[in-house]
C-alpha cells in the first residue's frame, strides 16, 4: 500500500513537471481571404472571366447578324435550301456552345488549381510557423462551422500569421 501511494506521488510530480501544451487557433476564411496572394488570383481571375465574357458576347452578337441574315436570305430560297441553311446555322450554333463550354471549364480548372496550390501553401505555412514557436496544436475556426467555438483573444494567431504571410508574398512577388 505504500508502495503504491509513493507511486502515485511520484507519478503526480513527474505530470505536474511537465510543461503546459501550446494551443493557438486561427480564423481560416480570414486568413485565406485577407490573404494578399488571394486576392492578387481573385483579380487575376477576374480578368480572364472578364475577356472571356467579352469574346463571347462578341461571338454571340455575330451570330445573332449571321442568323438574322439567314433569316432574309431565307425567305428568297426553296424549301429545301432553307432546311439546309438552318442546319447549318443549328451545327454552328452547336459548335459555338462546345467551344464555349470547353474555354468556360478550362477556366474553371485552373481556379480550383490555384485555390487548391493556395490552400496547401497556407497550410504548409501555418505547420511552419507552429513547429517554429513551439505549438503542440495550432486549430482552425471558421465562421459557422470548425473545430473551435471559443478561444482567448491571446491564443488567436490569424493576425498575426496574415501579417507575416502577406509580407512574404510581398518579397516572393518581387
Amino acid at each position: 500500500m505504500k508502495k503504491l501511494i509513493v507511486l502515485a506521488i511520484a507519478a503526480l510530480g513527474l505530470y505536474s513537471c511537465q510543461q503546459p501544451t501550446k494551443i493557438g487557433f486561427v480564423d481560416n476564411s480570414e486568413l485565406v481571404n485577407e490573404y494578399q496572394e488571394k486576392k492578387d488570383l481573385e483579380a487575376s481571375m477576374k480578368t480572364k472571366i472578364e475577356k472571356f465574357q467579352q469574346k463571347n458576347d462578341s461571338i454571340g452578337r455575330s451570330f445573332q447578324m449571321e442568323v438574322q441574315d439567314a433569316q432574309i436570305k431565307a425567305a428568297k430560297m426553296t424549301k429545301v435550301k432553307q432546311d439546309a441553311l438552318m442546319t447549318q446555322l443549328q451545327q454552328k450554333q452547336g459548335m459555338l456552345q462546345q467551344q464555349y463550354q470547353v474555354e468556360e471549364n478550362a477556366i474553371k480548372q485552373e481556379s480550383q488549381s490555384l485555390n487548391d496550390s493556395l490552400l496547401s501553401k497556407i497550410k504548409k505555412y501555418v505547420a511552419e510557423y507552429g513547429k517554429a514557436n513551439g505549438y503542440d496544436y495550432i486549430l482552425g475556426k471558421n465562421e459557422y462551422v470548425g473545430t473551435v467555438y471559443y478561444g482567448k483573444e491571446e491564443a488567436d494567431l490569424t493576425k498575426e500569421l496574415l501579417e507575416v504571410l502577406n509580407k512574404k508574398y510581398a518579397e516572393e512577388k518581387k
